[in-house]
């Protein structure tokens, strides 16, 4: 694994292929109590998957300095001086929270897009930020809240969609079948475990970084 690089902001972020002309942006989910910033398990597999086979992209993972949705103004501010150390052009992949924290930081010069995994689109976020880019979402079907376990709902993520297709933003909407909250969780020790799906998972963002990476 590559070592994290620290923000200006306190966060870190750790690059794979850093010498490709663009970047895919990993933005991490959070939780409502406020806790010390974590690498995301879906975005490290998705970075172990994918950096190898699309080596003309960058794949950066963001870990904030605190992550919860009660001070996404701290997340935000972590994930623009991701993309400013970054620099170069960047499709931002946000998983849960991350999809929020995308979308707020979306206006960025370097932004091209949005892909959002699982995302949480709350109805107060803005997506004035998306006008004139791409945003594209991945869900699973079987995601959902359940007391102490997290996950955000396909239904809001796709109300989410369709308010931004009202704003004229271009972009697909895509379920996978019997997926859960994202592709991957982490033990204790550190150690990956996959998610039911998460090929699916893979290989659907895979699909969608072979657009980018032919713009």
């Amino acid at each position: 694994m590559n070592a994290p690089v620290g923000l200006s902001t306190g966060a870190e972020i750790r690059i794979a292929n850093d010498a490709a002309p663009l970047a895919v942006v990993l933005v991490n989910g959070g939780s409502a109590r406020a806790v010390p910033g974590t690498w995301s398990a879906t975005s490290e597999l998705l970075t172990t998957e994918l950096a190898p086979r699309f080596t003309g992209l960058a794949f950066a993972e963001v870990r904030y300095r605190v992550k919860t949705w009660n001070e996404l103004d701290s997340c935000l501010a972590d994930a623009r001086a991701a993309l400013d150390v970054v620099d170069r052009p960047a499709l931002l992949a946000g998983f849960s929270m991350g999809g929020a924290v995308s979308i707020g930081v979306s206006a960025h010069p370097s932004v091209v897009g949005v892909l959002g995994l699982a995302p949480w689109i709350p109805e107060r976020l803005s997506l004035e930020g998306l006008v004139g880019k791409r945003f594209d979402v991945l869900h699973g079907s079987w995601d959902r809240y359940l007391p102490g376990i997290p996950g955000v709902s396909a239904a809001s993520s796709r109300r989410g969609f369709d308010r931004a297709r009202s704003l004229g933003i271009e972009g697909t909407y895509a379920l996978i079948e019997r997926g859960l909250h994202g592709a991957a969780v982490r033990r204790r020790s550190g150690a990956l475990v996959r998610l039911p799906r998460a090929r699916a998972w893979v290989d659907g963002v895979g699909e969608r970084l072979a657009l980018f990476e032919g713009v």
